[in-house]
């Protein structure tokens, strides 16, 4: 496949947990290469990290930022993740295009489950990865480096395995010893490190580690796996070659540290992405992008930026693309190479580059473009929303803004979804929890210049009976010309939950004529709209068994109300009573916190633990079954999220109807009649 040179541009995804100093590592990797003249820092809130508004004034990363850069010759495009669970779709789009990961965990190993999720992902689809362990300057970070790695290796499904160690003065790094040329050197602000003797205070160390490193790399070459056996020292270069094999092919990890902060260990950290890391070629035929010769771009982010319209970031994957051509219908206008927030413009891009493409209407994130067709690749499922808010804006006549806007944020973002219920007259806007939502009503008023207020949606009750009874429902009204009559007899029951509606007739002897059938039923289809509680009714079944008609003033108006007169008269005698939606919640979290889950469940009203069992493909991990009350839904995943370091998750489904009640379901209805007053 073509882009296999040495010259064809890489891209590395910086991925890890919230506050693990992601940004800041970007920041010191394109000050390394000689991209920025001074770091910003994430305080400060001048990084090419975080350069959205809402990143700002959260001091966090809440879409992926993107730079391009050049190290030792060759180019890159670095790509920094947000590291929070509620924006993990961003970094799922971005590490489908990403030739390399480079993972970023800090030097506490009780934090370290909360890689879990990031790992599981690049196992799954086979990403190459490094781990960095940042923050190495925090005092006692030495000591605990084999804890972390440990930790670290409870949650990985590949082996990790370190290819340096810390040379310390007291509780300080001051330098590493680099385990494949067993060269030591000393932390130098200027240039990373400088050379050093390799202290003796380290040499049982280090001839342990290195040892450990080779057995994991002879794990999977014979011939190395022979020269161990036989004692003999393998040459540099095989070990090198080694490594970059089997990183490649994502059989084991990488693992460094150092300190972005301070820029130690990030040299070591790029010259181990420039030996290592795979070229687009390589990453096209993992991902089973189809060969050919001509070009093929893939849109793997949407962006509608202000003053500048819709653009399409994506990777060329093969030949290239000009701007001003076509790709599947659409013209390129304007490509431009991401510096954060800044946009150099190209005339073209070659395979390898990640570009944005102006102006690319019709295309969609995911998508892959040949000159001629549009070529539908492998992507992940956008995630099951798991919080929502009901949204309306504050002035009037920005309904139609309003929808244009979501509509533009759920392109950039699959893991929003917009619904329109049609029953509450509610727009509802659903995301992966609290931050996330109130992130996108931000950028609603900072980019669309919408005010909009929420509240969290209204939930679908529903009513029935319990009781049958008989009822007559007669409409008779006299004026000047034709009048209106219309008399029915009804047959009223419930019915087992789940059956719906159902209507029949029995006339005998032609009292009420067929032609006004269809229209009682009507009638009754719209009065159970609104049952006497305030609810949409079901589970019933209406016979008309009897009634009388006028030759004259007989119509399908005057029997469509007198079947709501005898619905609304049989109601109360039916004893109608409250049904609330009940979920089906399955909940993923690491089996140390499944007690905590099913305490979580059982803390609601209403909740009910159906049982648990280990999570497929998830070591170390269980599913919790539950039924819970869609009522008591609403701030479930921000509890889950603070009993399980971030990583706990659910999905969800609707399961049935189930009565409500005493106190509840008067305070429900009462809900329900001081709203339709308001209204």
């Amino acid at each position: 496949m073509s882009g296999n040179s040495q010259s064809t541009p890489r891209v590395a995804a910086i991925v890890g947990p919230y506050l693990s100093g992601k940004t800041s590592l970007m920041e010191s990797l394109l000050f390394v290469a000689g991209a920025l003249p001074r770091k910003g820092s994430v305080k400060e809130g001048n990084t090419v990290g975080d350069a959205s508004m809402e990143a700002k004034a959260r001091q966090m990363s809440v879409e992926a930022s993107l730079a391009a850069c050049t190290y030792q010759d060759q180019a890159w495009t670095l790509i920094d993740c947000p590291g929070s669970v509620e924006f993990s779709q961003e970094a799922a789009h971005a590490l489908m295009v990403a030739d390399i990961a480079v993972v970023v965990v800090d030097p506490d190993p009780n934090r370290a489950l909360m890689v879990a999720p990031t790992l599981k992902f690049l196992d799954d689809h086979k990403v190459p990865h490094v781990v960095f362990v940042n923050k190495m300057e925090a005092p006692g970070s030495a000591s605990r480096l084999k804890d972390v790695l440990g930790a670290l290796q409870g949650v990985s499904e590949r082996p990790l395995v370190l290819v340096e160690i810390p040379i310390r003065e007291g509780d300080q790094i001051t330098g590493y010893v680099d385990l494949i040329s067993e060269h030591a050197y000393k932390y130098d602000a200027a240039r990373d490190a400088d050379l050093v003797t390799l202290p003796e205070s380290v040499l049982p160390e280090e001839h342990e580690a290195r040892q450990q490193m080779l057995e994991k790399l002879a794990d999977f070459d014979d011939h190395l796996m022979e020269e161990l056996l036989g004692d003999v020292v393998p040459p540099l270069e095989e070990i090198s070659e080694d490594m970059a094999k089997d990183v490649h092919e994502d059989l084991l990890v990488p693992v460094l540290f150092g300190s972005a902060d301070r820029d130690a260990g990030i040299r070591r950290l790029f010259q181990t992405l420039c030996e290592e890391a795979p070229f687009a070629g390589e990453t096209a035929a993992r991902l089973g992008i189809p060969e050919g010769n001509g070009t093929l771009v893939q849109v793997f982010k949407t962006v509608h930026a202000q003053h500048v319209g819709k653009l399409s970031i994506s990777r060329v994957w093969r030949g290239e693309v000009a701007d001003g051509t076509s790709l599947a219908g659409n013209r390129v206008s304007g490509i431009n190479r991401l510096f954060g927030s800044q946009q150099i413009k190209l005339q073209k891009a070659t395979a390898g580059e990640v570009v944005a493409l102006g102006r690319m209407d019709e295309v969609k994130t995911s998508e892959g473009l040949t000159a001629s067709a549009k070529v539908q690749l492998t992507w992940p499922e956008p995630l099951q929303p798991m919080l929502a808010l009901s949204l309306h804006t504050t002035k009037s006549g920005d309904d139609v803004k309003l929808s244009l806007a979501l509509q533009k944020l759920c392109e950039e973002d699959a893991s929003l979804q917009v619904e329109q219920n049609a029953e509450t007259q509610e727009r509802v806007l659903w995301g992966q929890g609290e931050v996330h939502l109130k992130c996108a009503l931000d950028k609603l008023k900072s980019r669309f210049g919408l005010d909009v207020q929420s509240h969290p949606p209204l939930v679908p009750y529903r009513e029935t009976f319990t009781k049958a009874t008989k009822i007559h429902g007669r409409h008779k009204h006299q004026t000047g010309g034709h009048g209106q009559f219309g008399d029915v007899w009804f047959e009223i029951k419930p019915l087992p939950r789940g059956t719906g509606f159902q209507f029949e007739e029995r006339i005998v002897g032609g009292v009420v004529p067929k032609n006004f059938f269809g229209a009682i039923e009507h009638g009754v289809v719209d009065w159970m709209k609104r049952g006497p509680l305030g609810f949409p009714v079901v589970d019933i079944h209406v016979a008309l068994v009897d009634g009388s008609y006028h030759t004259v003033d007989s119509s399908d108006m005057a029997f469509k109300t007198a079947a709501r007169i005898a619905m609304t008269e049989g109601a109360p005698l039916c004893h109608p009573v409250l049904l609330e939606p009940i979920t089906e919640v399955q909940i993923s979290v690491p089996s140390e916190f499944t007690s905590k889950a099913q305490r979580l469940v059982t803390g609601r009203r209403g909740g009910q633990v159906l049982g648990f069992d280990a999570k497929p493909g998830w070591n170390g991990w269980d599913v919790v079954s539950a039924y819970i009350p869609q009522a008591e839904m609403g701030d479930v995943i921000v509890e889950l999220r603070s009993l399980t370091m971030g990583v706990g998750s659910f999905t969800w489904s609707f399961h049935h109807l189930q009565e409500l009640v005493g106190r509840d379901a008067d305070k429900v209805v009462e809900a329900r009649k001081a709203a339709k007053t308001t209204a």
